[in-house]
């Protein structure tokens, strides 16, 4: 066997002439694979980075804070609309009478400024959720091999766990 390994290498310069060329055609996916990971890795560093937020001042959350008012106040007042309707109907059909009487370019511009407001909410919120799944992400290979080792720590043979283990089997099967 080693002479005819000698005459492959002989005439073809000791390469895997049928390994190298399947490469040509299919990838290589361990290579591939690699390739993933690192394109996986740089992509969450790059994200983390661009999403870092330095620690914010009690004026950040104050203003936070505002932010947050608008939604639940517009919920609020449109219920609070609904009560003021049943409890006093004509100081609602007063109110009503007088929102009619607004133009409609700028029922238009206050289309244009809550929805830019809403928008603008939105997309800090979209931002605020993908940097913290990209922390989680992150966090995943660390998680991996935590369960690695607990599954690694739960393997190594402990005779009485095999034993009661089958008589809890036996005792499930009985019943």
């Amino acid at each position: 066997m080693g002479m005819m390994w000698n005459a492959m290498d002989l005439l073809f310069g000791g390469r895997n002439v049928i390994a190298d060329t399947a490469h040509v055609w299919r990838e290589n996916a361990e290579a591939s694979g690699q390739r993933a990971v690192q394109m996986q890795s740089a992509a969450l560093e790059q994200l983390a980075a661009e999403y870092a937020r330095p620690r914010q001042s009690w004026f950040d959350g104050f203003v936070d804070g505002l932010n947050r008012l608008p939604r639940p106040m517009l919920a609020l007042s449109v219920l609070g609309l609904f009560g003021m309707a049943m409890h006093d109907p004509v100081w609602f059909a007063a109110r009503m009478q007088g929102l009619a009487l607004i133009p409609e370019p700028l029922w238009w511009l206050m289309g244009v400024v809550v929805s830019f407001y809403f928008g603008a909410r939105h997309q800090a919120k979209t931002q605020s959720f993908q940097r913290d799944m990209m922390t989680t992400a992150a966090r995943v290979p660390q998680v991996v091999q935590q369960i690695q080792a607990i599954e690694n720590t739960a393997k190594p043979d402990n005779p009485a766990l095999a034993e009661w283990r089958s008589l809890a089997d036996h005792g499930a099967a009985t019943k």
